[in-house]
């Protein structure tokens, strides 16, 4: 595995050895000294599987208590995948990352607590699985706007795209009225 700083130096880039022939391929997703050798010494509790079609952005969430940090794959399809730095303490507060995660590339995405997170479906349909450091708790939880321009998010929306949002994402608060960490 190697393990690559993204913009923000915190979120980190997972490629892993891929082991493939005729028959197929085989890779770790996951092997706890290789991750704690890195600076991930996180303990997780709860795995997630999310399914989105095409043009679906999702987020960007967070817990204000309860904080999680995630590790995220793509099993199918591809998406861009952001991380937002919501802790006033750090020297990339208010920053983003993103990083085009999907099957074929098999890269992972760690986002530690105290990050937004929230990602765009590029292909038709993609399937993301993702590891918390914390469960999920819904009175914690909050939503950063996606498009907030203070934050300015290179989202890859083509001319004749509109993401597909829920009415929470559609309703997000902008940074500079979002509860953050310190």
């Amino acid at each position: 595995m190697k393990f690559k700083a993204s913009r923000i130096p915190d979120v980190l880039l997972i490629e892993p050895d891929v082991y493939g022939d005729d028959r197929g391929f085989f890779l770790e997703t996951y092997h706890a000294d290789h991750y704690l050798a890195n600076g991930i010494g996180a303990s997780f509790v709860q795995d997630n599987h999310s399914g989105s079609r095409r043009s679906v952005l999702r987020g960007l969430h967070y817990q204000i208590q309860q904080a999680q940090g995630k590790l995220v794959r793509v099993v199918a399809g591809e998406i861009f995948d952001v991380a937002v730095d919501l802790r006033r303490s750090s020297s990339t507060f208010g920053k983003w990352a993103g990083q085009c995660l999907s099957a074929q590339n098999k890269y992972q995405l760690w986002i530690p607590p105290g990050f937004a997170h929230g990602f765009f479906v590029m292909s038709d349909w993609a399937e993301i699985v993702y590891k918390a450091t914390d469960y999920y708790a819904p009175q914690w939880e909050r939503t950063l706007l996606w498009s907030d321009p203070a934050i300015g998010i290179a989202w890859p929306l083509h001319y004749d795209t509109t993401p597909i949002l829920s009415s929470k994402d559609q309703n997000g608060i902008p940074l500079a009225q979002a509860e953050t960490y310190s």
